[in-house]
């Protein structure tokens, strides 16, 4: 099941228990706005490049609508149309006054040198600054973007319309950005760990934490015995005296990964497994996070990491912990 078919089915379920009417429902899964444009940039050695951007705006009834941007290779029309639904589903039970939408370009950022993305993304927002704005649709980053993309975003769609900061959410702080925004997400995931905890009279200090990142294949699990359906942000599942937290899908260990496992460290948490795409490392007696983030942030991976063993990625999932954090891409567990 692919992720637009899941999460239609989730929203499904969900009206019927809400007692929607049908119309309504129809209604609410079909996308406002869907865009699919071609970006064709010159690459550095002078060739020219294709990749195909989306844009799809689900839901504008509560406000302007509102959602990240991501680049990575497994962008697809499905998967930004799921998450555009989300976001309408997430703002409105957050109860902010925005509606959902989501965008991404099909690419592998990690091949692109930062002129390249910079043209691509300039080009990508040539095609769509006619369809965000202020007071329209309002992008973030995501996987594979950061405050950088945001500010080449701000910056081309200023050029049509004159400078308008608030175009963009997660741009640099000296843009008009907010302070704490690079740390938001991976703070997110530490609350939920810290709710889903403290519903059993557990707490964060003394637990072991595996956190996966971006990268690791899909892997079947099977779990013996839910605890609860009640744990809405933070999934629950209870394997003996293993606790397993669910998050939906985070960015990278450089950016969300790396602040959950700080913030966790910072809090009395023990984390002794990480993985990210380059590689995974393992230390029984818990990793030295400082170092961890230092070390990956200079060989763009944790791959090489001398304060652990290097361990295979695929075996992440299994690893003996008290909590695991899968914060790659959706379907990492399936069954």
């Amino acid at each position: 099941m692919n992720a637009l078919a899941a999460t239609s089915r989730n929203f499904k379920q969900a009206a019927k228990l809400l007692g929607l009417d049908s119309k309504l429902e129809k209604s609410l899964l079909i996308p406002f706005r869907e865009i699919k444009v071609e970006c064709t940039i010159p690459k550095d050695d002078g060739t020219l490049a294709s990749y195909v951007g989306f844009r799809v705006q689900h839901d504008n009834a509560r406000g302007p609508m509102k959602g990240g941007i991501r680049y990575h290779h497994e962008v697809d029309p499905d998967e930004v149309n799921a998450l555009a639904q989300l976001m309408t589903w997430k703002t409105a039970v957050a109860n902010i006054p925005y509606g959902g939408a989501k965008g991404g370009i099909g690419c592998s950022p990690g091949d692109l040198s930062i002129s390249e993305l910079e043209r691509l993304t300039r080009v990508f927002t040539q095609k769509i600054h006619d369809l965000i704005g202020i007071h329209t649709d309002v992008p973030a980053p995501d996987m594979g973007t950061n405050s950088q993309t945001m500010a080449w975003i701000l910056d081309e769609y200023s050029k049509f319309h004159g400078y308008s900061p608030a175009v963009v959410t997660g741009k640099p702080v000296d843009l008009g950005g907010s302070l704490g925004r690079d740390a938001a997400t991976g703070r997110g995931v530490l609350f939920a760990t810290e709710a889903l905890l403290a519903e059993h009279g557990k707490g964060i200090a003394g637990q072991r934490f595996v956190i996966q990142v971006d990268g690791v294949s899909t892997l079947t699990v099977y779990y013996r015995k839910a605890v609860t359906a009640k744990h809405f942000i933070c999934i629950g599942y209870l394997l003996s005296d293993r606790w397993l937290c669910f998050l939906n899908p985070l960015q990278g260990f450089g950016n969300v990964g790396s602040w959950a496992a700080q913030l966790i460290s910072e809090a009395g948490g023990k984390v002794i497994a990480i993985s990210d795409v380059t590689g995974a490392v393992k230390n029984v007696d818990g990793l030295d996070i400082v170092q961890l983030v230092k070390h990956s942030a200079e060989n763009k991976g944790i791959k090489g990491f001398k304060g652990g063993d290097a361990i295979a990625p695929d075996s992440l999932l299994t690893e003996e912990c008290d909590v695991l954090i899968p914060a790659a891409l959706g379907g990492v567990i399936n069954k």
